[in-house]
């Protein structure tokens, strides 16, 4: 008889530890999927207002996901800020709103998760950076360290010509020591290095993509032109984030310089920065890091159906009550039609 009832206590147990398992599963699967396109939400506790407070690095430790959306999914990637410039999370879908050539587009797919990276990094090692390379390259590393274990890295340098020197890889460590190895000379072909670094990322694994720039000074060595250059930022989904250290440039050639960075930024979504000193470099690629964790993914199935190929403006704003905020994302895309060639 108690041989019978440990038997079946056993039993009890062992079906109570397989329920609490299977629940476990169940909410972590819910934390981190992207919403549905009902987004519905039923709970309006306080923990739930969206947090306007600048975060640390430090994630929850949940599975990363992936990014799969249908194909004909127009994606938006933004950045929202306070009145503060503090990054804002934990803003829902209902949040937001999307339009198309100013027509407001239905959100089909929304995510706030930190979704993997492919990211090109293009350095500038021409002559001018000789005193400034080192400071640059801890930089760079102190950006990488900022992501993500699932996010992938290439390298191109550029002088007299831009050069892949090392491929896809999440291993910061191979990457740092190809770093080191890096040396300043010769002239400065920015445009012909972001051409390349825009048309590697096509290799990448992951659909959320990004360019990180750093260089002192202005090309003066490229084939491609600046309209080749934004022609070809405007045909692809990749955030561009351009680092003008501007101590070296000359008064007459510095804001043209600036200007021109600023405008391939601003027209993929990315940003611009332009530092006084070399040593607020690390600064400034912990920044971007986190900017690239805190971000919202919004797709949307346009209600233009012309297949005419033409550019389409794009403008996402967020509303919570008692707080403004700002919207960054890309401005437009190419609709659907013929290919377009950005060296025409």
């Amino acid at each position: 008889m108690n041989r019978e009832k440990r038997r079946t206590g056993v039993v009890v147990v062992l079906f109570a530890l397989l329920t609490c398992a299977l629940s476990a599963q169940e909410v972590r699967v819910q934390r981190v999927a992207p919403s549905d396109s009902s987004g519905s939400s039923s709970s309006s506790d306080a923990s739930d207002r969206p947090d306007v407070s600048t975060p640390s690095l430090d994630r929850p430790g949940i599975s990363t996901p992936s990014l799969k959306v249908d194909v004909d999914v127009v994606l938006a990637t933004a950045t929202v800020t306070d009145r503060n410039g503090r990054f804002v999370t934990g803003l829902d879908k209902e949040n937001f709103k999307v339009f198309e050539d100013k027509i407001p587009q239905e959100i089909a797919y929304f995510s706030a998760e930190d979704i993997p990276l492919s990211v090109g990094i293009i350095l500038d090692v021409s002559g001018s950076m000789k005193d400034k390379l080192k400071t640059a390259v801890e930089a760079a590393i102190t950006f990488m360290k900022g992501g993500s274990p699932d996010d992938e890295y290439f390298l191109v340098e550029f002088s007299d010509r831009p050069t892949a020197t090392a491929d896809f890889t999440n291993d910061i460590a191979k990457l740092q020591s190809r770093f080191m190895t890096s040396k300043a000379k010769g002239r400065t072909a920015l445009y012909d290095a972001v051409y390349m670094g825009l048309a590697k990322l096509e290799e990448g694994n992951n659909t959320k993509r990004a360019l990180l720039l750093i260089t002192d000074g202005e090309d003066n060595r490229s084939r491609y032109t600046f309209s080749n250059v934004k022609e070809f930022v405007k045909e692809k989904d990749v955030q561009m984030y351009a680092i003008g250290i501007t101590n070296g440039w000359s008064d007459s050639s510095a804001e043209q310089g600036r200007a021109l960075l600023r405008d391939l930024a601003a027209v993929s979504g990315g940003n611009s920065f332009f530092p006084k000193s070399v040593y607020n470099l690390e600064n400034i690629c912990r920044s971007i890091a986190l900017e690239l964790k805190y971000q919202y993914v919004l797709g949307y199935r346009s209600t233009n159906a012309a297949r005419d190929g033409e550019w389409r403006k794009i403008k996402v704003t967020a509303e919570v009550p008692d707080n403004k905020l700002t919207v960054r994302a890309r401005p437009g895309y190419y609709g659907p039609g013929q290919a377009r060639a950005a060296n025409d």
